[in-house]
């Protein structure tokens, strides 16, 4: 195992919507996404955790008011749960979640 630089990570990343996986733990993968404009509506079979690194976005979800999310904030989005994440500026979150999650229209 190596140390993994999130700051040099973040440097490189320069494709919105199109997460780096920096680490696995157990059973569950870190990844690292740049977020620009709106994603497509979406569920996971799985919970879905984001820590915004930097900068600033939300998460809207059906039926429920928008999260705000900046440095340092952490929100869960449950199993099953219509989601989006949007930024309005460019925003760089780290995903926790199984390794085989992928977004379900």
């Amino acid at each position: 195992m190596s140390v993994v630089s999130i700051t040099e990570s973040v440097a490189r990343l320069t494709d919105a919507w199109r997460p780096v996986d920096l680490a696995t733990a157990n059973d569950a993968i870190v990844r690292l996404a740049r977020l620009e404009g709106a994603y497509d509506w979406h569920h996971h079979e799985e919970d879905e955790l984001f820590l915004c690194w930097q900068g600033a976005f939300r998460i809207e979800m059906e039926g429920a008011a928008p999260v705000s999310l900046e440095r340092g904030d952490l929100f869960l989005v449950s199993a099953g749960v219509e989601h989006r994440p949007v930024a309005d500026v460019t925003a760089y979150t780290l995903v926790i979640e199984k390794p085989e999650t992928e977004p379900r229209s």
